[in-house]
């Protein structure tokens, strides 16, 4: 099977491989392929300049796509931003206050929206505001929310 292989699969074979795992790769954008794609066709200009064996081929072929595999996690790779286990939130939810809230003291208000998995939270304001009041989220500071009422703009 391999002196098959050595005898019918030339330098050009490896470019055409290459071109293909990168117009695959135009179409899935995992960015895998693309080391794989590249490393093809170099092995191809390296068959068509040295006439090397197709196990030399797919041994310097399975080298170049581990060090591309390698380059891409090693300096590529996105950089990971913890959630701290808690879902997005948005700061334009707005929610009715469901208990009066007095000048810097709690409150309750019900969002429209899940505000970090939860529609109902114990919130705190600069300003007293009345029970039934449309209000929007000013900052979440650990398990306190602070609001201010809702203006609404034209």
């Amino acid at each position: 099977m391999i002196d098959i292989l050595n005898q019918s699969f030339l330098w050009w074979h490896w470019i055409i491989l290459g071109f293909l795992l990168l117009i695959i790769e135009m179409n899935t954008g995992t960015f895998l392929l693309l080391g794989l794609g590249v490393s093809a066709i170099l092995v191809g200009i390296i068959d068509n300049i040295f006439l090397t064996s197709f196990t030399q081929e797919l041994s310097i072929w399975i080298i170049l796509s581990l060090i591309n595999i390698w380059i891409w996690f090693k300096w590529f790779k996105p950089t990971h931003i913890s959630n701290s286990g808690q879902s997005n939130y948005r700061l334009d939810t707005l929610g009715v206050v469901t208990e009066d809230i007095k000048s810097n003291q709690r409150g309750k208000v019900r969002f429209d929206r899940p505000v970090l998995g939860n529609s109902s939270w114990h919130s705190t304001s600069n300003e007293e505001i009345l029970k039934d009041t449309k209000v929007e989220i000013v900052s979440i500071n650990g398990q306190l929310i602070e609001v201010k009422k809702h203006i609404i703009k034209d």
